[in-house]
C-alpha cells in the first residue's frame, strides 16, 4: 500500500504540482486569443438556452438547460464551500481574485471542448453520447483508441469511484456535526437516493438536476447577497485586499503573492473543472441546433460556479470576523460555518448543512454519469454499466458511514492529473476542427440567422454521426426551396 500511495503521490506532483496547472493556464490563454475572446463576445448569448426547448422536439431527449443544470451541479460542489476556504486561508484574499481570472479564461477552454464533444456525439437511443473518448477516436482516428481508454479508466477510477466516497463523507460529516445523526443512517438514506436517480438513466438525472440545482445554486447565492448588503460598507475594503493581496501590494500570508497566485489558480481549475475533459460528457447530451451552441452553453456553467458561487463563499469569509490572516490549521468546512453563524446566528449552521447536501448529492449524480459514459465508450456490456451502478452505491454508503474509507481512494487526484493532460493534448490536436466550428457558428450570425443551425455535409470529412444531427440547415431549407420552385416552372 505505501508502495502504490508513493506510486500516485508522484503522478500527483508531476501533473498538478508541475504541469497541469501552468498547461490549463496557456491553453486557456491561447483559445481564448485565437478565438477572439469568445466567451466576452457571446456572453448575452450563454442566457438564451435558459429559454430554449429540445430541437427535435422529442419529449425523451435532454434539452440544452437540463445538459447545462447537471454540469452546474456537478461542478458547484463541496469544494465551493470548504475548497474556497482552504484557498483562502493559504493563499489570502488575493486568491479569491486569481479564481476569478483562471474562470473567464476557462470559459474559453470549456466552450472549445464541450463543442467538439457536441460535434462528435453519437445517437443511443432518444438520447446522446459524448465526450473526450468518443472526440479522440472519432476526431484522431482508430490509432488514438488507447489514449482515450487511457482517459476513460482514468476518468471511472477518479469521478466515478473516488470522489464519490468524498462527498459521501462530506454529507455524512456535515449532518452529524450539526444535526448529531449518525453517519450510518445518512449514508443508507443518500444511497437509497442515489440508487433510485442513476437506475433511471440519464433523463432522470438530468431532471433531478433541473430541480435540484436551481434551488441550491440560487439559495446559497442568495443568502450570501443577504450578508454582503448587511456589510456593505465594508465591501470596498474587502475588494482592495483582495486586488492588493493578489498583486503582493498587502501581503496576507507567508509566500504573498505567490501564495496567492497558486491557491487562487489551482483551486479555480479544481472548481470549474475547464479542460479536464469531465463536463463535455454532459454537453454531449444535449438536444442543441450546432455544437457551439452547447459550447457557449457549458461556458456559463464555469462561470456560475466560480464568479458566482464560489465568490459567494469568499465574500461571506472575508466579510465576516472569524477569518484571520495566516491562521492555519482550520478546517474549509468549519471556517465558511463559522462565518455564517457570525453572520446570521447559529441557524446559519443548518442552511449550510442543507446546501452541502444538496451540493454533494448532485455531484455525486453527476460524477456517476461521468462513469458511466466513460464506461460505455469501452463496452456496449449492460452488465459492466449494473456493476458499476452497484459499485457507485456502495461506495457512496461506505465513505459516508466510514470515514477512513476514503483513504482507499488516495488516487483519485493523480489520476484526475492525466486524464486532464490527455484532455489538454487531445484538444490541441482538434483545435482546428473547433474553429472550423466556431467560423461557420459565426458565419451563421453574420447572415442573419437568429439560431445557427448544424449542416453535417459542410463537415463529411470528418467521422461524424449523421443520425445525431438530424436537423434541416438554413441552407438545405434554401435548396429544397429552389428544387420545388424549378420543377414548378418546368411542370
Amino acid at each position: 500500500m505505501e508502495f502504490l500511495e508513493s506510486f500516485f503521490g508522484v503522478i500527483g506532483d508531476l501533473t498538478w504540482g508541475w504541469s497541469l496547472v501552468p498547461f490549463l493556464v496557456i491553453f486557456g490563454l491561447f483559445f481564448t486569443v485565437v478565438t477572439d475572446f469568445v466567451q466576452f463576445r457571446f456572453f448575452k448569448r450563454m442566457f438564451s438556452v435558459l429559454f430554449q426547448k429540445n430541437q427535435t422536439g422529442d419529449k425523451d431527449s435532454i434539452s440544452g438547460r437540463e445538459a447545462l443544470l447537471l454540469s452546474v451541479g456537478g461542478r458547484v460542489g463541496g469544494g465551493n464551500i470548504a475548497g474556497v476556504a482552504v484557498a483562502i486561508t493559504l493563499g489570502g484574499p488575493g486568491a479569491v481574485f486569481w479564481m476569478w481570472a483562471i474562470a473567464l479564461v476557462g470559459m474559453a477552454t470549456s466552450l472549445v471542448e464541450c463543442s467538439l464533444a457536441q460535434l462528435y456525439k453519437r445517437k443511443d437511443g432518444n438520447s446522446f453520447r459524448g465526450g473526450a473518448a468518443r472526440s479522440i477516436v472519432h476526431g484522431l482516428g482508430s490509432d488514438y483508441r488507447w489514449l482515450a481508454y487511457l482517459y476513460s479508466v482514468c476518468l471511472v477510477a477518479s469521478f466515478a469511484l473516488g470522489f464519490n466516497a468524498f462527498q459521501g463523507n462530506t454529507v455524512a460529516g456535515a449532518v452529524q456535526d450539526s444535526l448529531g445523526i449518525d453517519r450510518l443512517y445518512t449514508g443508507g438514506f443518500l444511497a437509497v437516493i442515489v440508487a433510485f436517480i442513476i437506475y433511471g438513466g440519464i433523463k432522470r438525472i438530468a431532471k433531478t438536476a433541473d430541480v435540484v440545482v436551481p434551488v441550491m445554486a440560487v439559495g446559497y447565492v442568495a443568502i450570501a447577497l443577504v450578508i454582503i448588503v448587511m456589510n456593505i460598507t465594508h465591501l470596498p475594503d474587502v475588494l482592495v485586499s483582495i486586488f492588493k493581496n493578489a498583486f503582493g501590494i498587502q501581503e496576507a500570508v507567508s509566500g504573498g503573492m505567490g501564495a496567492a497566485l497558486a491557491q487562487g489558480l489551482r483551486r479555480g481549475l479544481f472548481s470549474n473543472e475547464a479542460g479536464l475533459g469531465s463536463a463535455p460528457n454532459v454537453a454531449a447530451t444535449a438536444d442543441v441546433p450546432h455544437p457551439v451552441t452547447q459550447g457557449i452553453t457549458q461556458s456559463l456553467s464555469v462561470f456560475i460556479d466560480t464568479i458566482l458561487v464560489c465568490s459567494c463563499t469568499a465574500f461571506v469569509i472575508l466579510l465576516g470576523k472569524v477569518y484571520v490572516p495566516g491562521a492555519e490549521n482550520i478546517d474549509g468546512v468549519v471556517l465558511t460555518q463559522q462565518s455564517l453563524v457570525s453572520h446570521l446566528g447559529s441557524w446559519a449552521q443548518y442552511y449550510l448543512t442543507a446546501a452541502i447536501l444538496l451540493f454533494s448529492f448532485s455531484s455525486v449524480v453527476y460524477n456517476y454519469y461521468l462513469g458511466e459514459n466513460a464506461l460505455t465508450s469501452m463496452t456496449s456490456s449492460r452488465i459492466a454499466i449494473h456493476i458499476l451502478r452497484i459499485a457507485v452505491v456502495i461506495i457512496v454508503f461506505v465513505g459516508a458511514a466510514a470515514p477512513g474509507a476514503t483513504a482507499v481512494f488516495f488516487f483519485s487526484d493523480p489520476l484526475m492529473g492525466i486524464l486532464a493532460i490527455v484532455n489538454l493534448l487531445a484538444l490541441i490536436m482538434l483545435f482546428p476542427t473547433a474553429l472550423r466550428l466556431l467560423h461557420d457558428y459565426r458565419d451563421q450570425l453574420k447572415q442573419g440567422v437568429d439560431e445557427p443551425v448544424f449542416d453535417p455535409a459542410k463537415f463529411s470529412d470528418l467521422d461524424i454521426d449523421t443520425e445525431a444531427w438530424t436537423h434541416v440547415s438554413p441552407e438545405s431549407e434554401k435548396d429544397d426551396e429552389s428544387v420545388k420552385a424549378d420543377l414548378a416552372y418546368t411542370s
